[in-house]
């Protein structure tokens, strides 16, 4: 989840991810173009490295929000949690606005991450001798 540049290659709600700045990182910012709303500029604002990270992007009168966890359930499970809110003066018509597609667009990211997640590439043991 962390690394932001491929998150097209899971999701079809992220069209482009471009990292303004040397990598994911509190001040770091990045360029999200997404179907159906308008190229965002966002800035990380909280990380908590293996854990989760937060970045906001502003607009006229609405300052958004996208937060991204994961934490370990055990037994080698574990679960995302992602959330976008609008605060703001017109953070509330926004997200009214938008809530029908944010709604959308978590939801194909949870299940791209998920589906990312479980990809035999990334959960099968290396055959011996392999990657050496």
């Amino acid at each position: 989840m962390r690394d932001v540049e491929r998150w097209p290659e899971w999701t079809a709600s992220v069209r482009s991810v471009t990292l303004l700045d040397d990598g994911l990182r509190v001040g770091a910012r990045a360029r999200i173009d997404q179907p159906r709303i308008p190229t965002t500029a966002w800035t990380v604002t909280g990380l908590t490295e293996g854990h989760d990270f937060t970045w906001e992007a502003s607009g006229p009168g609405t300052l958004t929000t996208g937060r991204h966890g994961v934490e370990a359930t055990g037994r080698g499970t574990c679960r995302a949690t992602l959330s976008i809110t609008q605060s703001g003066v017109l953070g509330s018509v926004v997200g009214r606005g938008y809530r029908s597609l944010t709604d959308r667009y978590l939801a194909m990211e949870a299940a791209g991450l998920k589906a990312r997640a479980e990809s035999p590439e990334l959960t099968e043991s290396p055959t011996p001798g392999e990657g050496s």
